[in-house]
């Protein structure tokens, strides 16, 4: 096997890991997680390693969902990836949760809402649009609602990421056609995905530092932890 990196995201209840070694995907699991990443995480991480016959120690890197998203979930994959950069002494690598959804679409051409939930009614967003072969985030990231959402809307957008079935339906009823849903099975977001987009970053030397590195907060959490 060639040499690979590791890739971590929790920035939701959704919860992803995946080896890559810039050829492909070698091993890749995907789970929901009704706020027990601290308990599944590093288990999920040993089956993950040793169903490939990989040794941490063999590991030459380190990407992590930085968010929008949970705050519980962000603070627990960041510190397992900073332990793991720091003890393995491999360079870490830090991508916005939004923008490896936006990757994840690559095939597409319309302008698309990169969408991750915040809960109580509310959802982490940005906009992108194409700019050649690759996504431009077009707008900051933010906190918003589908309803306030869909008023910046101007034409047909792709909606992308945690969209649940009621979320389906209200943005249909508000804009009609131009809301065009991603299925639910292409909307899963993937830790594939989010290794490619480290990867990428890896091999340009632009690995980030493990004592500065920060998630990406839009709110403060509540009592009891985020969403």
């Amino acid at each position: 096997m060639n040499p690979c990196i590791l890739a971590i995201d929790t920035a939701t209840r959704m919860a992803s890991i995946a080896l890559y070694d810039g050829e492909r995907v070698h091993s890749e699991e995907t789970w929901h997680s009704e706020r027990n990443h601290t308990v599944e995480l590093m288990p999920s991480l040993v089956r993950l390693l040793d169903r490939q016959g990989v040794s941490p120690q063999e590991l030459t890197g380190v990407v992590v969902a930085l968010g929008p998203g949970s705050f519980t979930g962000l603070r627990i994959g960041l510190s397992v990836a900073k332990g793991l950069a720091l003890a393995l002494k491999v360079p870490l690598v830090g991508v916005p949760t939004l923008d490896a959804l936006a990757y994840a679409q690559a095939s597409q051409d319309l302008p698309l809402y990169a969408v991750v939930q915040a809960g109580r009614g509310r959802v982490c967003t940005a906009l992108y649009q194409r700019e050649g072969e690759r996504w431009r985030r077009a707008t900051d990231y933010c906190i918003t609602t589908l309803t306030d959402l869909c008023q910046q809307v101007e034409g047909p957008t792709l909606f992308y990421g945690e969209i649940d079935a009621e979320g389906v339906r209200f943005l249909r009823e508000e804009l009609g056609q131009w809301a065009v849903v991603a299925s639910p099975a292409s909307c899963l977001r993937r830790a594939g995905y989010l290794a490619e987009l480290g990867w990428q970053r890896l091999k340009r030397d632009e690995a980030d530092d493990p004592a500065t590195l920060s998630p990406i907060y839009l709110h403060h959490p509540k009592i009891g932890g985020g969403p």
